[in-house]
């Protein structure tokens, strides 16, 4: 079991669930389109959110998100230790920097005893562009010196008494962030974060980072995780979820799970799937639900039997079903409007607006 930490109020290692992250992208000094930014990222389901401290002019707006935010804020600084100190004195309520680019180590000290005064967590990151030189070059395989930067760092914390630390290792390529991770979880007792960092956009960044933090996840590696797309951050969100879904981790998102298509699907199943998904993807559930859509009888309640609800079809109409048993009939123009009336009873929610 990981370490115990907490950003704010957000638990991580321990016993506490996987738990998501993302960044905002908005201009820091617009303190504004910042916190509207940070509410839409509530809103889809984040837990914690990273803001940039790129500079001291920044810091007064920072100040205010951190104060108006619904999410715990980490403040985001790379190569400047004392702009660091500013963040956490703003009200950080963790911090994440890189030490390979910070410069003397000597730097951090002062950060890390702001830190230790205001007991927030500093997570120390090492990625694979930005290792510094005595780690960037050798013989290695570079997953093993990517760890090898991130333990000198992590004894250097602990020498000076400081224990409230999360890791990551993160790399554009899969196979070495799985790799560096795999090594990390057996080094140090810290919670990890998972991230596969670049991955870039569309379906290959979310292939990516699926592949990536997923694995590592079923092999019980990684206490919270960000998904970094090149895209809108709430869309950042959604992929975590649904990569916590898929593993079978209750992410709060409803399930749906839809048959591939063929000859014999009898109505036109695909805009229905992608209309059912939009209606329910701003609900929250309490316990893990599952929605199988089929096209066909052979894809029916048989082979989603497992399934909390289900619709299927035969040539003629719609079947409504929940673990294999009919619940009703429905035509087929009804079917959609039926299946998300019964999912929102169920699962005791409203209708989100559409």
């Amino acid at each position: 079991m990981r370490r115990e930490i907490f950003v704010g109020s957000v638990g991580i290692g321990g016993d506490h669930p996987i738990s998501i992250q993302s960044m905002t992208n908005t201009d820091t000094a617009d303190e504004k389109a910042t916190l509207d930014q940070i509410r839409r990222l509530a809103a889809a389901g984040c837990d914690i959110v990273r803001v940039a401290v790129p500079e001291a002019r920044v810091l007064e707006a920072f100040k205010r998100i951190v104060s108006g935010s619904p999410l715990p804020v980490i403040a985001d600084v790379h190569f400047d230790a004392e702009l660091a100190v500013q963040a956490i004195v703003a009200g950080a309520q963790g911090l994440r920097i890189n030490p390979g680019n910070i410069g003397a180590r000597s730097r951090l000290e002062p950060v890390i005893r702001e830190a230790e005064a205001r007991k927030i967590p500093i997570r120390i990151g090492v990625n694979a562009g930005s290792m510094e030189k005595r780690h960037r070059d050798g013989s290695a395989p570079r997953h093993e010196r990517l760890v090898h930067s991130l333990m000198d760092h992590v004894h250097f914390f602990e020498d000076r008494g400081f224990s409230r630390i999360k890791v990551s290792v993160k790399s554009s390529s899969v196979r070495e962030t799985v790799d560096a991770n795999r090594l990390v979880h057996g080094a140090c007792p810290y919670p990890i974060h998972l991230g596969v960092t670049e991955a870039g956009s569309g379906p290959e960044g979310l292939i990516k980072s699926a592949v990536g933090i997923g694995s590592l996840l079923l092999d019980g590696i990684g206490n919270t995780i960000r998904v970094s797309l090149t895209a809108d951050p709430t869309e950042e969100v959604r992929a975590a979820r649904a990569i916590l879904t898929s593993i079978g981790v209750n992410s709060g998102t409803i399930d749906v799970i839809s048959c591939p298509t063929c000859a014999r699907t009898s109505v036109d199943l695909i805009p229905m799937v992608e209309e059912v998904k939009e209606r329910l993807k701003s609900v929250r559930t309490a316990t893990s639900f599952t929605i199988a859509i089929m096209g066909c009888e052979v894809n029916g309640p048989g082979e989603a039997r497992e399934a909390d609800l289900g619709l299927a079809f035969s040539r003629s109409r719609g079947f409504i079903f929940s673990h294999g048993r009919l619940l009703e009939k429905v035509s087929s123009d009804q079917a959609v409007d039926r299946l998300v009336e019964k999912a929102l009873e169920m699962v005791g929610c409203c209708a989100p607006p559409l």
